[in-house]
């Protein structure tokens, strides 16, 4: 059942490709900021998902972030999203990033449970 205090946390290691050298938002080898956001929008993704109706997923509508602290190659970063608030089809996240025990970024994010047929119809 969806509700609030639902939690789930995302991990990737910071390599080459999520570097913002290598996504084109800025040319240090360090975790790129798109890169920590994907990593936040999948753990919101993941929190909810065991809880959807069958053929139903979600989609990020809305994310505010800050990216506050850099993180080399080699880091471990973990996201963490914590379901704040469910108003009919749209879920409100509070999330935040980790490079160890140090917050690198935090905000909130918005996704919309969605019926995946209909929604892909959208695209014809």
């Amino acid at each position: 059942m969806l509700k609030e205090g639902l939690e789930y946390t995302s991990e990737v290691i910071v390599a080459p490709e999520n570097c913002a050298s290598a996504v084109g938002s800025g040319g240090l080898e360090v975790f790129a900021t798109p890169s920590m956001v994907a990593l936040m929008e999948n753990a919101a993704m993941n929190c909810v998902a065991p809880y959807l109706p069958q053929g139903s997923t979600t989609v990020g509508a809305e994310i505010n972030t800050t990216h506050i602290r850099p993180s080399a190659p080699g880091a471990r970063i973990k996201a963490v999203a914590h379901l704040t608030g469910v108003e009919g089809r749209k879920l409100m996240f509070c999330v935040e990033a980790y490079d160890g025990d140090c917050c690198i970024g935090k905000g909130t994010h918005v996704r919309f449970i969605v019926d995946i047929e209909k929604f892909m119809s959208k695209l014809k």
